[in-house]
């Protein structure tokens, strides 16, 4: 059960402060706030690989998870109980981060959303698109990044893994608000509602179909050792 409690911390810690992030500065009224809730994804991503990546691998992706299942990292019974665990600690980061806005006196919040959740702004076929390729590139990264034959600089997977999500949160953010990962939008979605809500099938679907894809392009192209 300890891994399956590391991948709930985990997750809970990178939608508290990546989603906390994006809702303190507004995310998507100006440059600099797509870049610091960028920057606040990927280092929540660095910490918790340092943190609980010796118990768990630190997935705290259901879209990483099934990306070590099909290329035969994991288990079926762990996969599952990895994306359970990972919901979980995204609904409570929500609920945790719903609780915090909600009693600000006064509202001086400008943010347009109080969960940091997503939503699709150019359509449910452009967010769709951009998901999945977002999140292929993304679970392409962390399989090479923790592949056995890469050594020593397994060291900084942690690191490789943080920026690349930095860079996909520059990218997506302003069509979708970058997701690439259910969990983290389950749960912001539960408590904001609305189109958040309608959404949510994209920010499922998409992040799956791109974990999949990267998965089967990884096994292309490595070798058995590289597993």
């Amino acid at each position: 059960m300890k891994k399956y409690l590391a991948e709930l911390i985990g997750t809970f810690v990178l939608t508290f402060m990546g989603c906390g992030t994006a809702v303190a500065l507004s995310c998507g009224a100006d440059s600099a706030s797509v870049v610091g809730t960028a920057v606040a994804f990927g280092l929540s991503v660095v910490a918790m690989a340092y943190a609980v990546g010796g118990i768990s691998g630190c997935h705290i992706n259901p879209a990483v998870s099934l990306g070590m299942f099909f290329c035969g990292r994991m288990g079926l019974k762990d996969c599952g109980m990895y994306m359970l665990s990972q919901v979980i600690g995204a609904f409570l980061a929500a609920a945790a981060l719903a609780c915090v806005t909600s009693t600000v006196v006064g509202d001086p919040l400008s943010s347009s959303t109080l969960t940091g959740a997503n939503v699709c702004h150019f359509g449910v076929t452009n967010g769709l698109i951009v998901e999945v390729l977002l999140t292929a590139i993304f679970v392409f990264v962390v399989l090479g990044a923790t592949s056995k034959t890469n050594g020593a600089t397994n060291n900084f997977a942690g690191l490789a893994i943080g920026l690349a999500l930095t860079l996909i949160y520059l990218v997506g953010i302003k069509f979708t608000g970058s997701s690439v990962n259910p969990a983290r939008s389950i749960g912001p979605a539960i408590f904001e509602g609305g189109k958040a809500l309608s959404d949510l099938w994209v920010f499922i679907i998409g992040p799956f179909v791109g974990g999949a894809i990267a998965a089967l392009v990884w096994r292309a192209i490595a070798t058995d050792d590289n597993d």
